[in-house]
């Protein structure tokens, strides 16, 4: 048995330099298998909906950003603090993926120290708490957590869990000697909960944990008279508040997300529980095979393997129950475990998935004490436990370091995550449409292709896979093939804008301007913030010379990214076309600004001060095209002429001899013809004719 609260084993524990070096080690222990992650990229799950492509995260903090928030969901979660983190992250290190994974990584270690320096407060063993801890932060399971940006919400979370069980060990303490600052602590116990709910809701059960510590290793129910027990429930009161109301914000904001499966039975969503249960269980002990996506059986359950499953979790229920007494942390940690994993295993099906290893991230932990404690206890009264227990807990953290290290390099890129997630799992749809979407932004189109087909072939109405299969197929320039997977998609998600965008592309492309700017027009209606949608609608408005229409379109897509070259120029030839050429300057000077070599901002640029009168700035600008872009006729040309009229007609004359050159050498006859007479007019005109 251990002893209570702050009575130290060992004279070790009450060494700070020791505890120190413990501490040490756990931080040396992460940065060895997630430091590799500082060479990583973004990866094409959820990473891009959360950072990369969120302009309310993507622009870093402010005011505004703070606000949005607290009010708005993203990707079906109301997780305010942890978008707070992304986008302070994104003020610090801009879209540079190194700051975001370093930030993960960092937030991991120190949550995992805390681990430990909570255990061995409450248990007063050191060694036990220090394996406890190290196999948390290294063990497999943990990669998809802290690899992966977008489940930032897993590693913050689980820091105010450790903040949480710090001030409550803190209020226990206060409260058995009647110190006065229990109060304060109680105080910071609401409050790191109260924060970690804002990161994730998995924190719900975290009342629950309470309880359970206060049979062991607290002891505050030993001998206790019945009305004790019920004050220690009455003292959650606070916390289950927080539950209850974090639940049903959360229930708000995965509403259509709860629907993805909801034709399943509650046969089926028990079966699949309890297969996970199962799973995750073995995955402790052999965690292979390991993958950021299992795709859920639906229907497809086998019978045996949940019976098999079924009989497992009894097996162990039934041996912790027996030995509560004798061994009461095996029931703690195996209710830990069963308990903090109910929000994610499956009874609410959100998604379409079957598990996840980030569901482990905290509700291991019960697990690793139940086995740490237990083998312990267990082998208390072998002579030679020490010469045999330290070199196996050595040898397990070794191979788990080793696991984790490689687990973590398959998550580098999304090429490298989805090939290897459909190497350890079948028939996975958003396995093959998002190693088909990786290959697509590399411009592999004939891979992203196979990968589409390879995912229509297993649900031919799986609308992602239409729409991107079209998507392949308009950049071959096979518009009139693209077009009907776009509205095979619409009729199996007609609320999809990003559908709605590539349709009104393949329109546009096709001539069909009207249709277009109808899908345009769709697309912005579904997301408000949709950039591109914005700036392709302002550029079919401006094409069919709606130009007034077109500028507060391109205005809304330089609000949503502020660093759009394209979209300022686009504006710019917008202002001109109305003549207004100084707004069309101001734009052209900001493309430039962001895309210093932006051939066309410098041409259009010159040729807007030259039309005011203003050769003296048109020619720098002139000149700056052609350091760019030798071969630009229309520079030339340009050029030529402004330098005549400020009197420096024989360079003039070159420009456009170099000009005639160059439309001669394009088969431009018309060009030509216009360059010709232009040098047989004055003031090129020779002075001897």
């Amino acid at each position: 048995m251990n002893p209570p609260l702050n009575q130290k084993s060992n004279n070790l524990s009450s060494r700070p330099w020791f505890v120190g070096t413990i501490c040490l080690f756990l931080a040396l222990s992460v940065w060895i298998v997630f430091g590799q992650t500082r060479h990583h990229q973004f990866v094409n799950f959820d990473d891009n909906a959360i950072v990369y492509e969120n302009p309310e995260v993507s622009q870093g903090l402010s005011l505004h950003a703070v606000a949005w928030a607290f009010t708005h969901t993203v990707v079906g979660n109301w997780n305010p603090l942890t978008i707070l983190s992304h986008q302070l992250d994104c003020q610090l290190y801009g879209l540079h993926p190194v700051g975001h994974h370093l930030t993960n990584v960092f937030l991991h270690g120190l949550t995992a120290i805390l681990l430990f320096l909570v255990l061995q407060n409450m248990t007063g063993a050191l060694w036990r708490s220090a394996l406890v801890a190290a196999i948390f932060a290294i063990h497999p399971l943990r990669v998809e957590s802290v690899a992966w940006v977008a489940e930032r919400k897993d590693v913050l979370s689980g820091l105010f869990f450790m903040l949480t069980l710090w001030a409550y060990g803190g209020y226990v303490e206060k409260f058995k000697i009647q110190n006065s600052k229990f109060k304060v602590y109680y105080g910071l116990a609401l409050l790191f909960f109260a924060l970690g709910l804002m990161a994730k809701p998995m924190l719900v059960t975290l009342p629950f944990v309470l309880l359970l510590l206060d049979y062991w290793p607290l002891r505050r129910m030993d001998t206790a008279p019945a009305n004790r027990i019920t004050a220690l429930i009455y003292e959650k009161i606070p916390f289950l508040v927080l539950s209850v109301a974090d639940c049903l914000v959360t229930v708000l904001a995965q509403g259509k997300a709860a629907d993805t499966i909801a034709h399943l039975s509650l046969g089926s969503r028990l079966g699949n529980a309890l297969e996970s249960y199962a799973a995750y269980l073995g995955q402790m002990f052999f965690p292979v095979g390991l993958a950021a996506y299992y795709p859920h059986p639906g229907k497809d359950l086998l019978v045996w393997k949940v019976v098999l499953s079924a009989f497992i979790l009894l097996t162990v229920s039934a041996g912790v129950v027996a030995w509560r007494r004798k061994y009461p942390v095996l029931l703690i940690g195996w209710l830990w475990y069963l308990g903090m994993l109910v929000p994610a295993i499956g009874l609410v099906q959100v998604g379409s998935m079957a598990r996840a290893d980030r569901y482990t991230y905290l509700p291991q932990i019960g697990l690793y004490v139940m086995v740490v404690w237990g083998l312990a206890e267990c082998c208390a009264r072998w002579r030679w436990r020490n010469a045999i227990l330290g070199p196996l807990a050595a040898a397990v953290l070794a191979v788990l370091m080793m696991g984790a290290s490689i687990q973590t390099s398959y998550w580098q890129d999304s090429v490298t995550l989805w090939t290897r997630t459909l190497a350890c799992t079948s028939k996975n749809l958003p396995a093959h449409n998002n190693l088909g979407n990786a290959f697509l932004t590399k411009r592999l189109l004939a891979q992203a292709g196979d990968q589409f087909a390879a995912a229509l072939k297993i649900n031919p109405d799986f609308a992602p896979a239409c729409n991107n299969f079209g998507l392949v197929l308009a950049r071959q320039g096979k518009l009139d093939e693209a077009i009907p997977y776009y509205q095979r998609a619409l009729r199996l998600n007609p609320d999809d804008p990003e559908t709605y965008f590539n349709l009104a592309n393949s329109l546009a492309d096709q001539g069909k301007i009207p249709e277009a700017i109808a899908q345009f027009e769709r697309a912005i209606q579904l997301r408000p913030d949709y950039a591109e949608a914005h700036d392709n609608l302002a550029l079919a408005l401006a094409f069919t010379g709606k130009q007034a229409e077109a500028v507060p379109h391109f205005e809304r897509a330089i609000a949503l990214q502020q660093d759009g070259a394209a979209i300022r120029y686009n504006l710019g030839n917008a202002w001109a076309a109305q003549g207004k050429l100084p707004e069309a300057i101001g734009q052209y000077l900001k493309a430039i600004h962001f895309k210093p070599d932006y051939v066309e901002a410098y041409d259009n640029l010159a040729n807007a001060l030259a039309t005011l009168g203003r050769p003296a700035e048109a020619i720098p600008n002139y000149e700056r095209a052609l350091q760019l872009k030798p071969d630009d006729l229309e520079a030339h040309y340009n050029l030529g002429r402004e330098l005549a009229v400020i009197g420096r007609v024989g360079e003039g004359r070159q420009h456009l001899q170099q000009a005639l050159q160059l439309a001669v050498a394009q088969n431009n006859t018309a060009a030509a013809k216009t360059i010709r007479t232009q040098l047989e007019t004055p003031p090129f005109v020779p002075e001897h004719n």
